[in-house]
Protein backbone atom coordinates (compact mmCIF):
# COMPACT_ATOMS: atom_id res chain seq x y z
CA UNK A 1 0.00 0.00 0.00
CA UNK A 2 1.25 3.51 -0.68
CA UNK A 3 -0.50 6.59 0.93
CA UNK A 4 -0.50 9.37 -1.47
CA UNK A 5 -0.86 13.39 -0.97
CA UNK A 6 -2.00 16.01 -3.43
CA UNK A 7 -2.55 19.56 -2.97
CA UNK A 8 -4.64 22.64 -5.61
CA UNK A 9 -6.15 25.73 -4.84
CA UNK A 10 -9.67 25.96 -4.83
CA UNK A 11 -11.18 29.32 -6.42
CA UNK A 12 -13.16 30.96 -3.63
CA UNK A 13 -16.40 31.98 -4.96
CA UNK A 14 -16.90 27.87 -5.89
CA UNK A 15 -16.44 26.77 -2.61
CA UNK A 16 -19.88 26.17 -2.18
CA UNK A 17 -20.55 24.52 -5.07
CA UNK A 18 -17.70 22.11 -4.28
CA UNK A 19 -19.09 21.08 -1.31
CA UNK A 20 -22.51 20.70 -2.38
CA UNK A 21 -20.73 18.30 -5.22
CA UNK A 22 -18.50 16.00 -2.76
CA UNK A 23 -21.38 15.98 -0.65
CA UNK A 24 -22.99 13.20 -2.81
CA UNK A 25 -20.50 11.83 -4.91
CA UNK A 26 -21.93 10.13 -7.57
CA UNK A 27 -21.86 6.12 -7.48
CA UNK A 28 -19.83 5.81 -10.95
CA UNK A 29 -16.99 8.11 -10.01
CA UNK A 30 -16.91 6.31 -6.56
CA UNK A 31 -16.75 3.13 -8.86
CA UNK A 32 -13.73 4.36 -10.82
CA UNK A 33 -11.76 5.30 -8.19
CA UNK A 34 -12.36 1.99 -6.41
CA UNK A 35 -11.54 -0.05 -9.76
CA UNK A 36 -8.49 2.03 -9.70
CA UNK A 37 -7.36 0.43 -6.58
CA UNK A 38 -7.67 3.45 -4.50
CA UNK A 39 -8.92 3.56 -1.05
CA UNK A 40 -9.45 5.53 2.45
CA UNK A 41 -9.77 9.02 -0.12
CA UNK A 42 -10.26 12.13 1.62
CA UNK A 43 -10.65 15.48 0.56
CA UNK A 44 -9.63 18.46 3.63
CA UNK A 45 -10.51 22.06 2.49
CA UNK A 46 -8.20 25.06 4.15
CA UNK A 47 -9.74 28.35 4.62
CA UNK A 48 -9.10 31.12 3.97
CA UNK A 49 -6.29 30.32 2.45
CA UNK A 50 -8.59 27.86 -0.18
CA UNK A 51 -6.49 25.14 -0.22
CA UNK A 52 -7.22 21.43 -0.92
CA UNK A 53 -5.34 18.22 0.22
CA UNK A 54 -6.30 14.95 -0.66
CA UNK A 55 -5.32 11.73 0.79
CA UNK A 56 -5.57 8.52 -0.08
CA UNK A 57 -4.66 4.82 0.15
CA UNK A 58 -2.65 3.00 -3.47
CA UNK A 59 -3.67 -0.79 -3.30
CA UNK A 60 -2.65 -1.72 -6.82
CA UNK A 61 1.00 -2.15 -8.19
CA UNK A 62 1.16 0.18 -11.31
CA UNK A 63 -0.77 3.42 -10.07
CA UNK A 64 0.34 5.05 -14.09
CA UNK A 65 -1.92 2.58 -15.39
CA UNK A 66 -4.57 2.45 -13.27
CA UNK A 67 -5.02 6.21 -12.98
CA UNK A 68 -5.09 6.25 -16.80
CA UNK A 69 -7.53 3.68 -16.96
CA UNK A 70 -9.83 5.57 -14.28
CA UNK A 71 -9.23 8.82 -16.93
CA UNK A 72 -10.94 7.35 -19.65
CA UNK A 73 -14.29 6.48 -17.35
CA UNK A 74 -16.74 8.47 -18.66
CA UNK A 75 -18.08 9.46 -15.24
CA UNK A 76 -14.86 10.25 -14.31
CA UNK A 77 -14.13 12.59 -17.50
CA UNK A 78 -17.63 14.38 -16.49
CA UNK A 79 -16.50 15.03 -12.85
CA UNK A 80 -13.26 16.76 -13.67
CA UNK A 81 -15.13 18.71 -16.59
CA UNK A 82 -17.23 20.07 -13.81
CA UNK A 83 -14.40 20.53 -11.06
CA UNK A 84 -11.90 21.56 -12.84
CA UNK A 85 -12.49 24.96 -13.48
CA UNK A 86 -13.46 25.01 -9.54
CA UNK A 87 -9.83 25.04 -8.81
CA UNK A 88 -6.74 27.04 -9.18
CA UNK A 89 -3.16 24.55 -9.78
CA UNK A 90 -0.19 25.50 -7.86
CA UNK A 91 2.00 27.47 -10.08
CA UNK A 92 5.08 24.71 -8.37
CA UNK A 93 3.58 21.90 -9.69
CA UNK A 94 5.42 19.27 -11.53
CA UNK A 95 5.28 18.96 -15.09
CA UNK A 96 2.31 17.30 -16.32
CA UNK A 97 0.04 17.31 -12.57
CA UNK A 98 -2.90 19.00 -11.98
CA UNK A 99 -2.73 18.60 -8.53
CA UNK A 100 0.07 19.05 -6.93
CA UNK A 101 1.75 15.64 -5.47
CA UNK A 102 3.42 15.79 -1.62
CA UNK A 103 6.25 14.03 -0.35
CA UNK A 104 5.54 12.07 2.94
CA UNK A 105 7.66 13.20 5.49
CA UNK A 106 6.14 11.23 8.83
CA UNK A 107 3.63 7.97 9.16
CA UNK A 108 2.68 7.12 12.54
CA UNK A 109 -0.21 4.28 12.62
Amino acid sequence: MQRMGLCIGLKPETIPAYRELHAAVWPDVLAAITKANIRNYSIFLREPENMLFAYWEYHGSDFAADAAEMAKDPAMQKWWTICDPMQEPLQTRGEGEWWARMVEVFHHD
